[in-house]
This record gives structure tokens, sequence and C-alpha cells, in this order.
């Protein structure tokens, strides 16, 4: 298959492109697009083929979670979850940002949640309309793509389209936080320090 390229610039993104990016994932697409920390493959959590195809062109290990990309917290209880006073801290610290935060849903499911602090990506995720799950760009074991190029080399022709808003910001994944146990654990220490972490969730106590 061929995939499409488009430019964007990512403090004004075009609306008009990403509405149509958004269209492909809607419909069951797969859309490489920028965040601050590295590019991400979007796909619709609503498809369950969108998410195979996903899971088969990054050759993801079965059963590993996804992460949901969020624009607004409307999206976090619209998934079923609470945001508790540590999540509330968090957020109002760090998101947008480099932060994935897990939480518990009402029905013992464990998600995780990203608000991207990049324009591009979240006018994608707000144009899309669904629950978006947007693991790195490349392929199970390899580094984490900083520019579209990056992700072309290992995903050209696998996906439909890729968003080209030159380098990242960051360059270094999410840090990983579970508040779904007390106390709570860093999973993965990314772009935000885990001695950051602790300060403002140990703020007030």
């Amino acid at each position: 298959m061929k995939t499409y390229v488009i430019k964007i610039d990512p403090a004004n993104p075009d609306k008009s492109k990403i509405a149509v990016a958004a269209k492909i994932i809607r419909e069951g697409g797969l859309v490489v697009f920028p965040t601050e920390t590295v590019y991400g493959i979007a796909a619709n959590l609503l498809n369950g083929k969108a998410v195979e195809r996903l899971c088969r062109v990054k050759a993801r290990p079965e059963g590993k979670p996804f992460t949901v990309h969020i624009s607004d917290l409307k999206m976090i209880r619209d998934m079923g979850c609470a945001i508790t006073g540590t999540a509330e801290k968090l957020m109002a610290r760090f998101w947008p940002g480099p932060l994935t935060i897990i939480l518990k849903s009402h029905k013992g499911q464990m998600i995780g949640f990203r608000m991207p602090a990049n324009k591009a990506a979240l006018e994608l995720i707000r144009a899309s309309g669904v629950p978006i799950v947007a693991p790195s760009a490349n392929l199970s074991g390899r580094s984490a793509p900083v520019t579209a190029e990056e992700a072309m080399a290992d995903l050209e022709g696998k996906i439909d389209m890729v968003i080209d808003g030159g380098r990242t910001e960051v360059g270094l994944e999410s840090t990983v936080v579970d508040l779904t146990v007390d106390p709570f654990r860093i999973l993965r220490v990314g772009a935000i320090k885990p001695e950051q972490i602790l300060k403002f969730i140990t703020q007030g106590k």
C-alpha cells in the first residue's frame, strides 16, 4: 500500500489536513503523527480490526496495554475512570505534557491516559472524535522515532498516512505513573524525572 505523507506546522497545524487524517483514523486506518515526545501510530480504539492491525504492523507483544491519548479530561470520565486527587495534582502540573497516568475504571480495568503537548496531536485527537491509542511509531524493540523519516524507515507501506511535523521537541518517551496502587509506582522513567513526580504528589500532605 502507499503511505501518504502530509507536512504541517506543529505550532499552527492546517485543520483541513488534520481533518483528512482524522477521517482515516475514524474509518479504521493507521496514522503516524508527532507528539512532543516521539512519533506515535494512531488507531481507533473502538475498531477492533484497526487495533489488531496496529499490533501486527508494530509486531507488538500480545496483551501489552495501550495508552489512550486524550485532548480533554472529559474523555477520561467517558471511559469510566474517576480522576483522583493525586491524578488531579499531576494533571494540573504536567498536562498537556510527557506524562502517562494509569487509572482504574469503574469496571476494574487499568487504563493509561496521556494528553500530549503538541498542537497537531491535540487537534488530531479532537478531530477524530474517538478514543485514540498511539504507541510509538516503530517496530517493537527498536528506538522510538523523533522524526517522520525515522518512522517511515520502519513503517512505509504498512500504514495509511504520516503527519510530518518535524523533529519532536523532547525526544524521550513519556514517564508512566501507575496510580491504581498506593503508594504509586513509576513504571517507566521518561521525560519527567521521578523526583518531580514525587514532589507534586506529596505537596499538601
